[in-house]
């Protein structure tokens, strides 16, 4: 019997700390972590609070390069859902990819971008790489990609 007691006593304490934080506006405030749990993506009322990457477009091709040369592109996206968007990480598929990032949050309709910078010294042909970017939004990784045709000097 006390086991019982015992036993309902935690789950009440666990409940009732448990309770999700609130904004200034009343809001719950939802951790990127959250998006993590398949429940919580999958209960509709708690991804429309979610933020959401609305990219201008998520590849870009330089066209012919010559080697050596180091190019530049940002990509631009739009956080269309109903929470601060927050990017976590941005990793490139090679070391010749860097991909720069802002680490403030971006508010509901406001823009971002994802800066990246690829390298072709020591390449040649054709080059297609990819940046993943890591974000507080489901699904939680979104792909970008760059190409370039890299011509030998």
């Amino acid at each position: 019997m006390n086991y019982v007691k015992i036993l309902l006593s935690l789950l009440i304490c666990i409940s009732i700390s448990c309770k999700p934080e609130k904004d200034g506006n009343g809001n719950t405030k939802l951790s990127p972590d959250a998006i993590n749990n398949p429940i919580t993506a999958a209960d509709k009322k708690a991804k429309e609070k979610l933020p959401e990457f609305e990219f201008n477009e998520t590849s870009h091709s330089f066209g012919q390069i010559m080697a050596g040369q180091s190019v530049t592109h940002e990509f631009e996206f739009t956080n269309t859902g109903n929470a601060d968007l927050i990017i976590s990480n941005a990793s490139a598929s090679c070391g010749c990819t860097v991909p720069e990032f802002s680490k403030e949050p971006i508010a509901p309709n406001e823009n971002g971008k994802i800066k990246v910078v690829f390298n072709s010294t020591g390449r040649s042909g054709m080059q297609a790489k990819t940046v993943t970017v890591i974000a507080n939004t489901i699904p939680n990784t979104k792909v970008l990609t760059i190409s370039a045709d890299v011509i030998a000097n």
